[in-house]
């Protein structure tokens, strides 16, 4: 049996990675995504402005996350300069369960670590409740100073801010 493997996106898995992005989406709402689901597919944007890791077993891509790097870049809901953050964490949804989403976090908190940063943030919505103990048993914090109320096209919907202090 393949190994989990996390590495750096190549132009070649952006076609996958915006499919079980999507997917994993789609099966967490129960239905569509509105105009979201545009940016989730924008594959490209997001290697744009920091880096998109992947979780592959053998030839399969599995999972993928956006490590963004700082508050610099057209992906961060951050102006923190000591911080990194993660965004569009994804795994097949025939996948989960299997330690890809731990993997590719894990692989985050390891970039921020190297690229001298002092915290990981995130958002996360109500519905992730899977996403919040894996953030919780990784030492992820909930901010609620750092929670965002937008509008979206089903509705109100408020981001939860979550924060891993880095040693």
């Amino acid at each position: 049996m393949s190994q989990l493997l996390v590495r750096e996106a190549r132009l070649a898995d952006y076609d996958d990675v915006a499919r079980v992005t999507v997917d994993a989406y789609r099966a967490l709402r129960g239905g569509p995504l509105g105009g979201y689901e545009r940016a989730l597919r924008d594959v490209a944007t997001r290697a744009a402005a920091g880096t998109v890791l992947v979780a592959v077993v053998g030839d399969e891509l599995c999972g993928a996350v956006a490590y963004v790097p700082g508050p610099h870049t057209e992906m961060s809901e951050f102006s923190d300069l000591d911080a990194c953050g993660l965004r569009m964490l994804a795994v097949d949804p025939a996948r989960q369960g299997h330690g890809a989403g731990r993997a590719l976090v894990e692989a985050c908190v390891q970039r921020g670590r190297t690229d001298g940063r002092r915290r990981v943030l995130l958002h996360s919505t109500a519905e992730m409740v899977i996403a919040h103990h894996l953030y919780d048993t990784l030492g992820f914090r909930r901010d609620l100073a750092r929670d965002v109320d937008i509008e979206t096209e089903q509705g109100p919907l408020t981001l939860m801010g979550f924060e891993l202090v880095l040693d």
